[in-house]
């Protein structure tokens, strides 16, 4: 390993910005559904009050400049140095919602953190060199290639099913619906906003990149699966505990965005057996930490009434929009 380069580490201070303004913006925004879950219909069941209170539009904007520190960073990182240090903003997200939105975080919630950290840094300091682009049509030449259309197609495809069929049968019962179709959509967003800031950086350099097509291309892309993403991001956060969906939206963002990435920008060709599996080593060890801050989440006291699980229905007594008192990340 021949060390980070310095794009790599501007993407580094970038992604771990990133971290802490979109760690906090789940907080206040929460704090905002609850806020405006007491003047109207919650976004779980499709209301839009929220757009009135503004804590969440706090939230939004922490989000926001979270996202535009994120967004710089896919400029000049791969996406596998990039994508996993967003466990540090659901570990932040955790801190904040123990302390602000009382929702309890155990010592072993603790021990998932240190784990996630962990992992990070490993992936950190193994993680591939930024690829050379020097025009946005590299980057939509990468994206027509048979493999990467096939994964684009079957994400779409999916997700289509998921907002068709199973958001009104299992929408309010089971995070992992509106999750799916945040974590899939959200892995072609992020190859979508890679293409624009490479083509921002190319054109802040002198080299304009938005006479072709392919960049407004990108740019449609981005905004269309951002919009997406954000309506059931809403659901999801108004319906169920923010402690489960930080770690699960986590694991499965971070798990199809790899997989786009290797896929279109092919991150591991220049890698040897050894970088590859220390990286794999370090998601693995973030997995670990996710399952943890998951399956602690009600020790050190008696299950909140608004906790549910992952892949299970509510009990007859759960109400998916009772705001929960005390739940532990």
């Amino acid at each position: 390993m021949g060390g980070l380069s310095s794009d790599n580490v501007h993407g580094l201070v970038l992604a771990l910005s990133s971290s802490i303004f979109i760690g906090a913006s789940f907080i206040i925004k929460k704090k905002g559904l609850r806020i405006a879950r007491n003047t109207g219909p919650g976004a779980g069941s499709g209301g839009y009050s929220y757009l009135l209170e503004p804590w969440w539009w706090a939230g939004m904007i922490a989000m926001i400049v979270g996202e535009v520190a994120n967004f710089a960073a896919y400029a000049y990182a791969p996406a596998i140095l990039v994508t996993p240090l967003g466990a540090l903003s659901m570990i932040f997200s955790a801190v904040l919602a123990h302390f602000i939105l009382e929702e309890k975080l155990h010592i072993f919630g603790v021990v998932g953190c240190v784990l996630c950290l962990m992992g990070s840094t490993a992936i950190v300091l193994h993680a591939p060199q930024e690829r050379k682009i020097e025009s946005v049509k590299e980057v939509w030449y990468l994206a027509t290639e048979p493999g990467f259309i096939t994964y684009t197609c079957i994400v779409v495809v999916v997700v289509i099913v998921l907002i068709v069929r199973y958001v009104p049968r299992y929408g309010q019962s089971h995070m992992i619906v509106y999750i799916g179709i945040c974590s899939l959509t959200g892995s072609l967003t992020v190859m979508g906003v890679k293409a624009v800031g490479i083509a921002l950086k190319l054109s802040f350099s002198g080299m304009n990149q938005f006479i072709y097509f392919q960049t407004w291309f990108f740019t449609l892309l981005v905004i269309v699966f951002c919009l997406l993403q954000l309506n059931y991001l809403n659901k999801a956060l108004d319906t169920f505990n923010t402690a489960v969906i930080s770690p699960v939206y986590y694991v499965m963002f971070t798990t199809f965005t790899i997989l786009a990435s290797m896929i279109m920008f092919k991150d591991w060709d220049h890698q040897n057996a050894s970088q590859i599996i220390t990286q794999l080593c370090g998601f693995i060890t973030i997995l670990c930490g996710t399952f943890l801050l998951h399956k602690t989440k009600d020790m050190g006291g008696s299950p909140s009434p608004g906790t549910t699980p992952v892949f299970q229905s509510p009990s007859p007594n759960t109400n998916a929009n009772t705001v929960p008192r005390q739940s532990a990340l």
